[in-house]
Formats: C-alpha cells, sequence, structure tokens
C-alpha cells in the first residue's frame, strides 16, 4: 500500500512518519486489517534509516493502531466507532511559535541573564547533600530567616528578631495563611490594587472594599474593615510613595479600629530619586503591621521565596494556626539564599540590578519622549520595574494593546486593577525583562502602530 508521508527539514522523522500514518487511520485513509509498507521499502522511500521505520511503527502498535504479524509485517486494526478530531497542522504551529510577540514589556518579569548564576550554582551544590534532604522547618530554615532579619534592618531599618520571619512559597500563598490566620475578616485593598491581592481576596470570598489613592497614597479607610492591605513604598500601579503624614494616620487608625496593615514592600530596593523610603513598618511601635517581602523582584521568580515579619504579639497565635503545616519551600534554595546573603552576595547583586534597571529605566523614557512624543504622558517612574503612560485624545486602551500586540509586542492593560473608576486611556510598560536595544526598537514599533493609527 502506498502512503505519502512528507518529512520536514529539521522534524524528529520517526515522529512525523508516526503522526501522519496515525492521521491516516484516524481519517479511514487506511482500511482496517490493511498492510503497512515493509519497513525496508518505507525507509528506502523516504530516505531515512529502517530503525526510524521500526520506531514509528512500534509507537502506533503501543498505542494500538496497528499490529503486527509474525514474518508478515504491520496491519492496520480496526477501530470501532466513528472517530473526531482535529488535525494540527505543524508547520502552522511552528510559524505561529516564530511569530509570538517579539518584545515583552509585560509587568513583573526581570531581567534573567543578569542572575549571578556561577555563584548560585556553587552554594546550591554545596547544600545539595544528604543531611538536607528533609523538609526545612515550616517557618523557614533559621539561617535564612537570619539573614532576611540582618539584611531588613540594614536597608529598611525594620528591626526584627529571626523568630518573627517566616518564608513561604511566594506572595499569594503567604496572603492566602495570612487572610485564614486572621478568620476571614473583611479587608481593604487600595484602588488601584494588585490584582493577584483581590484574586486571593475573591477566592476566599471575603468582604473587599475598595480604599481610594490620591497623592499621598493609600486613603485613611472609613469602611468596616479590620485588615488593610497597602503597597506604601511604591503604590501599585500608580508608583505613587505614602507621605509621612499619610503613614502615621494609617498607624494610627489601626490602633483605634484594633486592625492591621498588609504592608506589601514588594520592590522597594529599586528608587531612582531620593533617598530610600523606610518601611512602614520601621514606624510601627504597636505591633499593626505585617510586613511582606519578597525574592522574586531581587533574585529570581522561580524560587518562590517570599517572606512575612509577624509582629511578636501575633507570633504564639500565628505558630498555633500552622501547627501542622509543613514549608512549601526547598530547604536546598532556602539554605542556599541564606549564603548567598551572608556572603554579601545579594547586596552586590541588588547594587548592579539596581544601576541596570535604573538605566533601562531612562532608556525608556527617553524613547517614549523621542518616538512619541509630549502627547503622551509618564506616570511612577521613580521606583520599581514599570512605568504607565497615558495616552492622547482618540486612542484608548484596548486599541492602544491591540495595535502593539499586531506590531509584535507585548503590554499590559492598567482599568482591571480599578474597581471604582476605570480609566480608558492607561497602558503599563514594564522594563524588567527587555534589553536596552529591545527596548529602543519596542517603542519605535509602538509608536509607528500607534501614531498610523491616529492619523487615520
Amino acid at each position: 500500500m502506498e502512503i505519502q508521508i512528507l518529512l520536514s527539514e529539521n522534524g524528529i522523522k520517526y515522529k512525523e512518519i508516526y503522526e501522519q500514518i496515525r492521521l491516516a487511520i484516524l481519517d479511514n485513509k487506511l482500511s482496517a486489517h490493511a498492510r503497512l509498507p515493509a519497513k525496508r521499502r518505507l525507509a528506502e522511500q523516504l530516505n531515512v534509516s529502517i530503525i526510524t521505520v521500526q520506531m514509528a511503527y512500534e509507537q502506533l502498535q503501543s498505542e494500538g493502531y496497528c499490529y503486527s504479524a509474525e514474518r508478515k509485517g504491520y496491519f492496520v486494526s480496526e477501530i470501532q466507532g466513528e472517530m473526531h478530531f482535529n488535525q494540527i497542522n505543524t508547520m502552522d504551529l511552528e510559524k505561529r511559535i516564530q511569530n509570538e510577540f517579539l518584545i515583552n514589556f509585560k509587568n513583573g518579569q526581570i531581567d534573567a541573564s543578569a542572575f549571578p548564576y556561577k555563584h548560585w550554582n556553587r552554594l546550591y551544590r554545596k547544600e545539595l547533600n544528604e543531611s538536607n534532604a528533609s523538609n526545612a522547618p515550616w517557618q523557614g530554615e533559621y539561617s535564612l530567616r537570619v539573614q532576611i532579619a540582618l539584611y531588613l534592618q540594614q536597608a529598611r531599618g525594620l528591626a526584627c528578631q529571626p523568630e518573627q520571619v517566616y518564608i513561604f512559597s511566594g506572595f499569594q500563598q503567604l496572603l492566602l495563611n495570612v487572610c485564614l490566620f486572621f478568620k476571614r475578616r473583611a479587608i481593604g485593598i487600595e484602588d488601584p490594587g494588585f490584582s493577584r491581592a483581590r484574586s486571593v481576596f475573591d477566592q476566599l470570598q471575603l468582604p473587599c472594599y475598595s480604599i481610594s489613592v490620591d497623592e499621598e497614597g493609600c486613603c485613611v479607610p472609613n469602611e468596616p474593615i479590620k485588615l488593610l492591605y497597602t503597597t506604601p513604598a511604591h503604590q501599585y500601579p500608580t508608583g505613587t510613595i505614602m507621605s509621612i503624614a499619610r503613614r502615621v494616620e494609617l498607624l494610627k487608625w489601626a490602633i483605634n479600629q484594633d486592625a492591621f496593615i498588609i504592608e506589601d514592600d514588594y520592590d522597594s530596593e529599586f528608587r531612582y530619586k531620593g533617598a530610600p523610603i523606610p518601611a512602614l513598618s520601621h514606624m510601627d511601635s504597636t505591633g499593626r503591621v505585617l510586613y511582606f517581602g519578597t525574592f522574586s523582584k531581587t533574585l529570581l521568580p522561580s524560587l518562590r521565596i517570599s517572606y512575612l515579619i509577624m509582629p511578636a504579639a501575633l507570633q504564639q497565635n500565628f505558630e498555633k494556626f500552622n501547627a501542622y503545616q509543613k514549608s512549601t519551600v526547598s530547604r536546598i534554595d532556602q539554605r542556599a539564599a541564606a549564603k548567598f546573603m551572608e556572603e554579601g552576595l545579594y547586596s552586590s547583586h541588588i547594587a548592579k540590578m539596581r544601576t541596570l534597571y535604573r538605566a533601562k529605566r531612562s532608556c525608556l523614557i527617553d524613547s517614549l519622549s523621542k518616538h512619541l512624543g509630549e502627547h503622551f504622558d509618564i506616570i511612577g517612574d521613580t521606583a520599581g520595574l514599570h512605568i504607565i503612560v497615558t495616552l492622547p485624545d482618540g486612542l484608548n486602551e484596548p486599541k492602544a494593546i491591540a495595535l502593539a500586540k499586531s506590531a509584535g509586542v507585548e503590554i499590559d492593560a492598567v482599568s482591571p486593577m480599578y474597581q471604582l473608576h476605570k480609566p480608558n486611556n492607561h497602558v503599563m510598560f514594564g522594563y524588567g525583562a527587555p534589553s536596552m536595544d529591545e527596548i529602543e526598537r519596542g517603542v519605535q514599533l509602538i509608536a509607528k502602530a500607534w501614531k498610523g493609527y491616529l492619523l487615520d
């Protein structure tokens, strides 16, 4: 029986033979009990080895598409019932992959190429041994907790003991645990605010109130809440830095309302104008602030290491609440991170990345000014790894994102972060991932697409 099989230049030959025969069987182009071509003959026809054909036939047989008869060859199996399937054109798939977004301005990305893999691998190999095969304590490795406490005291002015530090596998797992610990109390979140935080509150079905943000940061709540989630050092997404006066007001509010504040200090390390802003927890003398930190922006998101500084007065109850929990973070990763910090590599890496991201930020702002001109305003450029661009009349958020996408550039929407008054003329550029050449090229592509639309 003749079978037309077309092999690509760079594909895996036996898989292509297998797939095309399989599709021919399912499409009834090969009838039940029909004999498949002899292995040698098909190998010569396709200019491949007999072993390649053998592997394809064996795969078909193992999945029940054909059967073998001794000294007679392979035959098509009888498949009961009518089969319906969707054929995927591998050439189209490869073309789609090649045409994926060329430049990534999505928020939450880092420059992974700048990570000190050599140092990390050296430390990781030392910790990858039999003595570290068991789980870490549920609170986290003590050596890492010590280093985090020392770092926060030096870098954020936050005095805490290692016993107050708790390690979690990422922000959302940490936030989920804390919300459950507070018995699902009503919670407030900044508006606009962090979508992933709100998603946790939605999953838990918590009473959730949107708290407005003004030029001084998160406003003092009037709503009946006992928890407030806020980002004082660099409000997400607007980039507003909470004023000292507002910090004092929020701390007084927490005392008077017997409430607690969750301070997410997620990207405080990357500030480009003025002196570092102290943490809200630095001003807290009454144990009303829970401090959230993470290594996702300063090391690698894939490590999944975040941490909580719990007020001393809540420690005993928090540990009782988590008495039967296990650590969800690799012990080896934790110990490697502790050594990384202990050797001074963490502080050096942050300093290097701050310089790199400052240069990327300047490149992005200069490129936007050069290619888009004065009709596009920039918001929140003093810290963090993203900025917001205000669009001119005639260009709204969905259209701007669609035009960028069609030009091979991916950017973020801002409106989903608002609940009260959604803007329709803001988009977000994250500059953590792209190189400076990509930043320049990406802005050029976007400018061409946007200007072309506005001129039509």
